[in-house]
């Protein structure tokens, strides 16, 4: 990664582009440096042959970030969603929850479904911001390391 890369400068040049398996490796980099127990690059494969939406938004051939969702009969669940570590902060979450949202839309989808872990509190303020409700809890769903396991906030947008 360049250090002279910023994000806010090249917000024109940025664009969404098929994750596809052959470009799985600059996505795994990513998702390693975001989270202390990332996807494996299995998860991803089975998401992609499984057919799941899943884009990359890209500018300057850098990864910005990364979204993966399934679509349900009436809505989608957002499986996974990622802004690189040295593009956090910088909005682009918010591009992709809307780029995800008219895609949804497109597909037919009534509502958007996801899971955050509860101590991700700034993921959090990121969706309520756009508009995506606490709905529930599930008890013990995300792995946190040491054979522990950390609770998920059940969150829904009505599209």
């Amino acid at each position: 990664m360049s250090a002279q890369f910023d994000g806010r400068r090249e917000m024109a040049e940025a664009h969404f582009e098929p994750l596809l398996a052959d470009r799985l490796e600059e996505v795994m980099r990513v998702e390693q440096r975001a989270y202390a127990s990332p996807w494996s690059r299995t998860n991803f494969l089975d998401a992609l042959h499984s057919g799941y939406q899943a884009q990359m938004l890209m500018a300057n051939g850098y990864v910005l970030g990364y979204f993966v969702a399934m679509k349900g009969v009436d809505e989608v669940h957002l499986l996974n969603i990622t802004v690189a570590p040295e593009f956090q902060g910088q909005g682009w979450s918010r591009v992709m929850l809307d780029a995800l949202a008219l895609w949804a839309r497109g597909q037919g989808a009534e509502w958007l479904w996801l899971e955050v872990r509860v101590g991700n509190v700034r993921a959090i303020k990121v969706y309520e911001a756009h508009g995506y409700r606490r709905v529930g809890l599930r008890k013990a769903y995300y792995p946190a390391g040491h054979g522990q396991r950390e609770d998920a906030i059940v969150m829904s947008l009505r599209l």
